[in-house]
């Protein structure tokens, strides 16, 4: 398990964002078309990503609340061509399914990801990571700070919930 501490919240101008991050000379990953299948559990969330950059199953548990919040995170490298998410399916059952376009870009231990949701539109995430447990979360919460400023992000523009979280309630406020 590792620690983020992470944001994420409504892109009104992902060009300003990607300028942002090439004058700071971000390492740019690529754009990754990733499906995240969520499924019912009783604890935090878990989601197998299939895309064609990352392929993981994801546990995590964190608070809903727009400011940086602490996320602790399992990851399993998962393999696209087993029957993991046939299991997991048959076994738990999907809560909902979440299609994007990721643009990926790291800064040291921060990743970003400029994000196109389908049915939602455009976010960012910057996460600050501590895989190895010695950085700290004052430090993660500082990184975070410092980009939540550089990127000029409104307050007002900060999401609480996970991208799961916005298309269930987008899903429910339509019935």
């Amino acid at each position: 398990m590792h620690l983020n501490v992470e944001i994420k919240a409504k892109c009104h101008n992902p060009n300003k964002i990607r300028e942002i991050l090439e004058s700071k000379n971000a390492e740019n990953k690529g754009l990754d078309n990733q499906i995240d299948t969520y499924f019912k559990v009783n604890f935090g969330r878990l989601k197998l990503r299939e895309g064609n950059i990352e392929n993981y199953l994801i546990h995590y548990y964190r608070e809903n609340k727009k400011d940086p919040k602490e996320s602790h995170v399992l990851l399993f490298k998962s393999d696209s061509k087993s029957n993991l998410k046939e299991i997991l399916t048959t076994s738990l059952g999907i809560l909902t399914i979440v299609n994007k376009k990721r643009e990926i870009y790291f800064i040291g231990n921060v990743k970003f990801h400029i994000d196109d949701i389908i049915n939602l539109g455009s976010f960012i995430e910057i996460e600050a990571i501590d895989y190895e447990g010695n950085i700290g979360r004052d430090r993660l919460l500082e990184q975070c700070h410092y980009y939540l400023d550089l990127f000029n992000i409104n307050r007002e523009d900060l999401i609480d919930v996970s991208y799961s979280d916005l298309l269930l309630n987008k899903i429910s406020k339509s019935y």
